[in-house]
C-alpha cells in the first residue's frame, strides 16, 4: 500500500476517534451538565483531524486516481460521525482488490 493511502487510513481512524471524544464531551456538557472540559479538549483535536482528513482524501484521491464522485463521497464522509471509517474501509478493500 502506498504511503499516502496508509497515512489516509490512519487519519480517517483518528478522525473517527476524535468524533467519539467530542460526542462524549458534548454529552457531559449539554446532557449531564457537568462541565465542558471534554469539548474544550476534543474540539480542537477534532478540528485539526477534520482538516487532515480532508487533505488526506484529496491526497489519496490523487494517488489512487479516484473518480470525482468517489472523492466527493470521501469529502462528504468527513461530516457525519464515524463515516470516515466506513469510507476508509470501502476504499481499502477496493484498493487491495486492484493490487
Amino acid at each position: 500500500m502506498p504511503t499516502t493511502l496508509r497515512l489516509f487510513r490512519y487519519v480517517a481512524i483518528a478522525e473517527a476517534c476524535s468524533w467519539a471524544g467530542l460526542l462524549i464531551g458534548m454529552y457531559f456538557k449539554y446532557i449531564a451538565a457537568t462541565g465542558d472540559l471534554g469539548v474544550r479538549v476534543f474540539g480542537p483535536i477534532h478540528g485539526a483531524l477534520f482538516v487532515l482528513y480532508v487533505a488526506g482524501v484529496i491526497a489519496a484521491a490523487r494517488t489512487a486516481r479516484w473518480s470525482i464522485p468517489t472523492t466527493a463521497l470521501g469529502l462528504a464522509c468527513a461530516i457525519p460521525p464515524f463515516t470516515s471509517l466506513w469510507f476508509e474501509r470501502r476504499m481499502l478493500t477496493r484498493h487491495t482488490a486492484t493490487v
